[in-house]
C-alpha cells in the first residue's frame, strides 16, 4: 500500500530557526541511533518514521555508524525513503555524521579529511542520496589538527555534499575555535548536538552561552537519559526495558537508589504540573530558546506520539524550576 503523509501534519508541530541560519527545525527530531538496525523488525522502523513525519517531524537524523552493524540505520533509512518519502524529499531535513570508528585502518575514524570525504561518500550511497542537508562531524579528535577538520566540512558543502555544517560532543572551549574557523572559511557551523538532560547539564557550564551568541543552533540528544528520566524504573527494572535488553548506554549500575529517589520527586513535580515526568524533562530542555530541537528516540510508533505531548505544557514557574534544581542537587 502506497504510504501517504497526513494531509495536516505541518498544523501542531512547532518550529525553530537554527542560530542565525535560515533553517528550522521541528521542535523535535527523530533520532536513529538505536531501533534502526538489521537485528530490529523493517516494519516497526518503518512504522516509526511515517508516524513521525505524520505528526510534522521533518528531521531525520543519522550518523555512519548507527545500527548494528554500522551503517545499518542508513541503509535501513535508505529504502525507507525511496519507498515512502522520495516524493516528499524538499520536505524533509535529512543528517548524518562521521568521527567514531567505521573501517579497519588509520583512515576509518576520527577526523581526517580522507576519512570524513569517504565516509560521507559510502553514507550518499547508503542513503540514496545526492546530498545532506546537515553533516556533522561527530567527536573531536585529539590528533588531527582542529583546521583540517573543519577544512573537510568546508568541502563537503562547496561540493554540494550537504547544504549545512554541524558539530557534536565539541566542549565549549572546543566548540568555539571550530565556529570560529567555520565563519573564516565561509561556511558557517549551524549547528551543535550536544548530550543534555536534567541529569547531564555540561552545555549550561558555558556551551549554550557560546552558541547564543554565536547564532549556532543546539539539539540536544539523550534528553531523557536513555530512559531514566521517565516512569519506567520507578518500580525496578522492567524486563522489556533497554537496560534490561542490552544494558550497553544505560547500565543498571546507572539506576542507584539516590537517582531513583530524585526521579520520584521529579515525577510528583511532573504531576502537580499535570504531565508525565517525561513529558516535563523534554519541555524543560525546549524552555530555553538557545534550544532547536530536541531528539528523541523511539522504539515504537506510540513513543513518538506520546513524547510530542510534551509540546502542550513548556512553561515553567520560577518556583518549578527551583524546585527541579534542588532536587537534582539534593
Amino acid at each position: 500500500m502506497t504510504y501517504q503523509p497526513s494531509n495536516d501534519r505541518y498544523q501542531h508541530m512547532q518550529y525553530r530557526r537554527c542560530g542565525n541560519s535560515g533553517l528550522k527545525l521541528s521542535a523535535f527530531s527523530l533520532g536513529l541511533w538505536h531501533n534502526f538496525g538489521y537485528t530490529d523488525l523493517f516494519e516497526n522502523s518503518r512504522a516509526i518514521i511515517h508516524t513521525a513525519f505524520d505528526h510534522g517531524i521533518t528531521h531525520f537524523d543519522l550518523a555512519n555508524n548507527y545500527g548494528p552493524p554500522p551503517g545499518a540505520a542508513e541503509e535501513h533509512f535508505g529504502k525507507i525513503l525511496s519507498n515512502d518519502l522520495a516524493a516528499y524529499r524538499d520536505e524533509l531535513i535529512i543528517s548524518t555524521k562521521a568521527g567514531y570508528t567505521m573501517w579497519e585502518g588509520p583512515y576509518g575514524d576520527w577526523g581526517s579529511k580522507k576519512y570524513l570525504v569517504a565516509s560521507l561518500n559510502q553514507s550518499l550511497e547508503r542513503l540514496g542520496l545526492e546530498y545532506v542537508d546537515i553533516f556533522y562531524h561527530h567527536r573531536p579528535d585529539p590528533e588531527t589538527p582542529l583546521e583540517e577538520t573543519m577544512q573537510a566540512l568546508d568541502l563537503i558543502v562547496r561540493q554540494g555534499k550537504a547544504l549545512y555544517a554541524g558539530i557534536s560532543n565539541y566542549r565549549p572551549e572546543q566548540a568555539a575555535k571550530a565556529i570560529q574557523i567555520l565563519r573564516e572559511l565561509g561556511t558557517p557551523c549551524v549547528i551543535h548536538q550536544p548530550k543534555y538532560s536534567m541529569f547531564e547539564r555540561w552545555v549550561e557550564d558555558g556551551l549554550l552561552d557560546l552558541l547564543g551568541k554565536e547564532g549556532v543552533g543546539c539539539i540536544p540528544f539523550s534528553p531523557l537519559a536513555q530512559g531514566l528520566l521517565t516512569d519506567k524504573y520507578l518500580d525496578g527494572i522492567p524486563t522489556d526495558s533497554r537496560v534490561a535488553r542490552s544494558g550497553v548506554f544505560l547500565k543498571e549500575s546507572h539506576i542507584t537508589p539516590e537517582k531513583v529517589a530524585k526521579v520520584r520527586q521529579l515525577n510528583e513535580l511532573a504531576q502537580r504540573r499535570g504531565q508525565r515526568l517525561s513529558h516535563m524533562a523534554l519541555a524543560w530542555i525546549l524552555r530555553d530558546s538557545r534550544v532547536t530541537s530536541v531528539l528523541i528516540g523511539a522504539s515504537k510508533p506510540a513513543q513518538v506520539t506520546d513524547s510530542i505531548a510534551a509540546l502542550q505544557h513548556t512553561s515553567f514557574t520560577d518556583e518549578e524550576l527551583a524546585a527541579i534544581n534542588r532536587i537534582l542537587a539534593g
